[in-house]
């Protein structure tokens, strides 16, 4: 592997984690009273997105649709099922706090699997999934097509508390 691949891999890696680490500051910061900084912190996390992509584009990572879902599949299906549960079970044995977060993603993963192989299927026949409505719960991150639950199946949060994502 050449070093610029090495630096792209890394620079992802790190653009990403970014992204997520300011989005979480965002929404600590909207809560504590300071709008201003939330939006910093988001416009912030938003550009780390852009060098993530770019990143991600050079690494020529970014394929058809039918690629794309494949590699989401691959990965959905590799979080639930090799990396997550060794976790969850060291996080159980000492005890952590991180074993309710390690659980949900386990189940989560698995439905997110799910969802793109029906996406998959849709796309493999020219089509487009034939639903527009997609409820997260923003507890877990549980996804549900068409309609929330009435509780979310993973977490128990009620379904008014799910969220849509444009």
């Amino acid at each position: 592997m050449s070093d610029t691949l090495k630096n792209l891999k890394e620079s992802f890696a790190g653009e990403s984690q970014a992204y997520q680490k300011y989005s979480a500051f965002a929404k600590k910061a909207e809560k504590d009273g300071f709008p201003n900084i939330a939006k910093l912190f988001r416009t912030t996390a938003e550009a780390e997105a852009i060098h993530a992509e770019g990143h991600l584009k050079a690494m020529d990572q970014v394929g058809s649709i039918i690629e794309n879902l494949q590699a989401a599949i691959d990965g959905e299906t590799y979080e639930f099922e090799k990396m997550y549960p060794p976790m969850l079970e060291k996080a159980e044995g000492e005890g952590h706090k991180a074993k309710r977060m390690f659980k949900y993603a386990v189940d989560a993963e698995e439905v997110h699997a799910n969802l793109y192989k029906a996406a998959l299927a849709a796309a493999k026949d020219g089509k487009d999934l034939d639903v527009s409505d997609f409820y997260l719960c923003p507890i877990c991150g549980y996804i549900e097509f068409g309609q929330a639950p009435e509780k979310c199946p993973i977490c128990n949060v009620k379904g008014e508390k799910f969220v849509t994502i444009a």
